[in-house]
């Protein structure tokens, strides 16, 4: 695949690390010759300093060719104007632009991203993409990493397994015999920084962190079986009062009426502006790391404080101080990539990365074959993808046991019409069956090849 990216940030560099890494045909456009210069220097791709949305530079960069055009620069009119000047001029297939203003995404001017007007195929929003991850992390507390894939029915979960975890030491296969009504599978296990997919005989150690699929409504009772049972968080406290943490307040207000929510917001206009756009949530005017606002917010009393500021040092430094205040747990919004490393052994409980949200958002359209969702692990590690099965894959008709494919890959669910099936060696996955797959990094091909449609197909 020849795809064309705008935009060397944090983002477009994720995005094309993955697709060098899988030997598709990149080129990367910035107007900055020091990020495109270290682009280039670490991955197998083409850059060029220019404007992503400047048809010379775009045709430079080889969009006639493209088969997509990913545009992530800082600017949504920037992305917007690329992917018009790629569909008038260029004809480009598929189109994907990063919007972070929500004025453009309301729903009354839902046409504004149609065919006739911005011609953009798929319109990433990290702001709600991360607001929405926050709002799972707080209805799952004992969770560090959670999505939700066939329409809700499933959820993937990572959970840290800590030395009084009751099922460390225990071979995964007891679990079923320990546990005969669980409908949940671990398919992958993350120790000590590298990822693997488990075999039946492997044991957790305190440390590892794993990661199960389960049906929506056997999540809690995983969790407990992990020795995490937390109750969802009711009295919270946002550190940040931008699009992220407005966006949590908001919905909070609509969800979760005994939600009791303050934010605390260091710019004056802007903590008078989401005061007048919240009926319930009290706002503070102040920084995230003055101790006299933390004790007024009384984090003290908080189930869970919510670190999303523009900063990472200040997201960390606010959540160490509000757990020296006596706060219960602490979730923080954390850019750069080396930060979680250590972020768990200070004392913060989990923490959301907007790169990586959005770069499994658009890496959802980018997998070719029947894909309907995906989800990257572990700066990249694996990937949890939801595809349909097509009467061509080699997955349909044989029973699991006799299928040789699996290395490097665990099957977590199948969605059969309204059901949510666990595989086992006996399952006979059928055409139109949804598939809810692990896979670590180098064997995200072999996934997408497994529900391809085939020429023999037609």
């Amino acid at each position: 695949m020849k795809v064309v990216i705008c935009g060397a940030g944090q983002v477009g560099f994720g995005i094309a690390e993955r697709l060098a890494a899988e030997q598709n045909d990149v080129s990367i456009i910035d107007t900055s010759p020091r990020l495109i210069q270290a682009i280039t220097d670490s991955l197998d791709v083409r850059g060029f300093v220019g404007h992503g949305s400047h048809p010379d530079v775009l045709a430079r960069a080889g969009i006639e060719a493209a088969d997509m055009l990913i545009a992530v620069t800082l600017h949504d009119e920037v992305n917007m104007v690329a992917c018009q000047v790629g569909h008038a001029l260029f004809d480009v297939p598929t189109k994907i632009a990063r919007v972070r203003a929500q004025s453009y995404l309301q729903g009354h001017w839902r046409d504004l991203f149609s065919r006739d007007h911005l011609p953009i195929d798929v319109v990433i929003s990290p702001e709600v993409e991360v607001g929405e991850t926050v709002l799972r992390r707080l209805s799952l507390p004992g969770a560090i990493d959670t999505v939700s894939f066939a329409d809700g029915e499933v959820v993937v979960a990572g959970v840290l397994c800590e030395e009084d975890c009751p099922v460390l030491d225990t071979p995964l296969r007891q679990l079923t015999d320990l546990f005969p009504d669980l409908q949940a599978v671990v398919v992958a296990v993350s120790r000590k920084g590298r990822m693997f997919v488990p075999h039946s005989a492997d044991q957790l150690t305190a440390g590892d962190v794993a990661y199960f699929v389960a049906q929506s409504d056997q999540v809690t009772r995983t969790l407990s079986i992990f020795g995490h049972d937390e109750p969802p968080a009711q009295r919270i406290v946002i550190c940040g009062g931008g699009n992220i943490g407005y966006y949590v307040a908001r919905e909070l207000e609509a969800r979760n009426p005994r939600a009791r929510v303050k934010i605390i917001e260091s710019d004056l206009n802007r903590s008078e502006e989401i005061a007048q756009g919240l009926s319930k949530t009290v706002v503070l005017r102040g920084s995230a790391l003055d101790r006299t606002i933390l004790e007024e917010a009384t984090v003290d009393a908080a189930d869970t404080v919510i670190a999303v500021t523009n900063d990472d040092r200040v997201n960390i430094l606010s959540c160490l101080l509000s757990r020296e205040l006596g706060a219960k747990r602490m979730l923080s919004l954390l850019n750069d990539p080396a930060y979680p490393a250590f972020a768990r052994g200070l004392g913060i409980d989990a923490y959301v990365n907007p790169r990586q949200i959005t770069v499994s958002k658009i890496l959802q359209h980018v997998r070719k074959g029947r894909i309907r969702g995906v989800h990257s692990l572990v700066n990249g590690q694996g990937e949890v993808i939801e595809a349909e099965a097509l009467e061509t894959s080699p997955l349909v008709g044989k029973p699991l046991r006799q299928l040789d494919l699996f290395d490097g890959m665990r099957i977590g669910a199948v969605i059969r019409g309204q059901r949510v099936l666990l595989p086992r060696g006996d399952m006979v996955i059928q055409a139109r069956d949804r598939v809810v797959i692990f896979a670590l990094a180098g064997k995200v091909k072999r996934v997408e090849q497994l529900f391809r449609v085939s020429l023999e197909f037609f």
